[in-house]
């Protein structure tokens, strides 16, 4: 719980420092892979952050979100119906660079809580490339790793991102 409280205080303080420029909104869906191939089957996710750019090849920001990874209902032919959804809040900082107009290459870093029945979280890294569609759309590839105590959630993405404007 003491976690969730810092986790939370943070990313507010981040929001009221950098939210003059931008807010995003994104989805993305995919799939896992390695630790938990058998145990989920899709997995789709909230992304919501605040980005500032202090050079007009850097974006820096703090992103947060929810990630739920479905269980898996069938395996080997047997239904496995107590298997529970997969389920984290990851609180991040963010760093994009533009090495063009459209193109961009980041990482996120920080700390995923799980919010689920024996679930901890662990440290969240999620690395991603991004293309502008648009001034204020972009579609995403990424790939997310959280470490657990004694396994790794592994997924492969492909996500869109909206920015919004701020005037504050």
């Amino acid at each position: 719980m003491k976690n969730i409280r810092l986790a939370f205080a943070l990313f507010f303080l981040g929001v009221g420092i950098h939210a003059q420029e931008g807010f995003k909104l994104g989805f993305q869906a995919g799939l896992p892979f390695n630790d938990f191939n058998n145990e989920v089957s899709v997995v789709v996710a909230l992304d919501v952050g605040y980005v500032w750019t202090p050079a007009e090849f850097l974006d820096l920001g703090i992103m947060t979100g929810f990630v739920n990874g479905f269980s898996e209902s069938f395996h080997s032919d047997v239904v496995l119906t107590d298997l529970p959804n997969v389920q984290f809040i990851p609180v991040a900082g963010s760093v994009r660079v533009w090495p063009s107009n459209s193109f961009s290459l980041g990482i996120e870093a920080g700390q995923a809580l799980g919010i689920n029945k024996d679930n901890e979280g662990g440290l969240y890294l999620r690395p991603l490339m991004g293309y502008l569609m648009g001034p204020k759309t972009e579609v995403n590839v990424s790939y997310t790793t959280i470490q657990l105590d004694n396994k790794s959630w592994s997924t492969v993405t492909l996500g869109l991102l909206y920015t919004f404007k701020s005037d504050w």
